[in-house]
């Protein structure tokens, strides 16, 4: 069912006509029980699908706020399998495709075959390895396809032609296109050469397009939306829930709801995006 998922996802959001919201939680920050509060909350406001981050200690494609949030994580103990059965708990109230995002360390230590096994039984739909990189993907790749599940690629500005093509052969669900070089993180203003950088990605990728690092709330994401299927919001939202005490949880999920409301609000008011020759 997992890419199944997201394609169906993908064709809902082009026959409104809409562009897709895909949020960014840090699993276990402050807690599973307040993490899986807020995905749904996010996807009550009009997410599209969510990316549910697994702690690592060593996020290098990761700035300070996820960073922060790993670390107050895994200093609480919290650990994949635990993660995994949050992720079960809210696929029973949720319909909107899950992503794990891992780097390839947790689910090289959990075993690729059981890790896919598990996450693919937990209702989990996508998985996107900012570590992996494409030459040393072939063994988790066959493992996600034998259990329906997506291994997202990303792809940057860096990223030269061939190496484009090369991973538009191996993609599942969607492409994620970072959006500059460097760490995750909320920006003000969106690259200067973000269209350049979606045009040689389209040449290449069939699939949707989602782009992501630097979208702080509606303004950047509606900038972005014309160059892209989905947008990603991760760090605005980490952020919101730094440090939060459990006693404020519901207060933090109508933040977040008013947050992803907004935003899903402007990308409703947005379609249209790039034409390229000969796609």
């Amino acid at each position: 069912m997992g890419c199944r998922r997201i394609e169906e996802c993908f064709n809902g959001l082009r026959e409104r006509e809409e562009k897709g919201l895909i949020v960014y939680l840090a699993a276990g920050d402050p807690d599973l029980e307040t993490t899986a509060l807020l995905v749904q909350a996010a996807v009550e406001a009009g997410a599209d699908m969510v990316e549910v981050g697994i702690p690592f200690s060593d996020p290098v494609a990761d700035g300070p706020v996820i960073q922060g949030a790993y670390a107050r994580a895994l200093a609480r103990g919290v650990k994949v399998a635990q993660i995994l059965e949050m992720c079960a708990d809210v696929r029973q109230r949720v319909q909107v495709p899950l992503i794990l995002m891992s780097y390839y360390n947790p689910i090289f230590r959990y075993g690729p075959g059981g890790f896919t096994r598990d996450a693919a039984a937990a209702g989990v739909d996508g998985l996107i390895v900012p570590d992996l990189p494409l030459e040393e993907c072939g063994e988790l790749l066959r493992h996600a396809d034998s259990r329906g599940l997506a291994l997202v690629p990303l792809v940057a500005p860096t990223t030269t032609e061939a190496r484009l093509a090369a991973i538009a052969d191996v993609a599942r669900g969607f492409v994620y296109c970072v959006s500059v070089t460097g760490v995750t993180g909320a920006r003000e203003e969106i690259p200067p050469d973000l269209e350049n950088f979606m045009l040689r990605v389209r040449r290449h990728v069939r699939l949707p397009c989602a782009v992501g690092f630097g979208i702080a709330g509606p303004f950047q994401a509606r900038r972005v939306a014309p160059y892209c299927d989905a947008v990603v919001v991760g760090s605005a939202l980490v952020a919101m829930a730094a440090g939060v005490p459990v006693g404020e949880r519901e207060a933090l999920a109508r933040r977040v709801e008013l947050f992803v409301c907004e935003i899903k609000e402007a990308l409703r008011q947005f379609w249209g995006g790039l034409e390229v020759a000969g796609v």
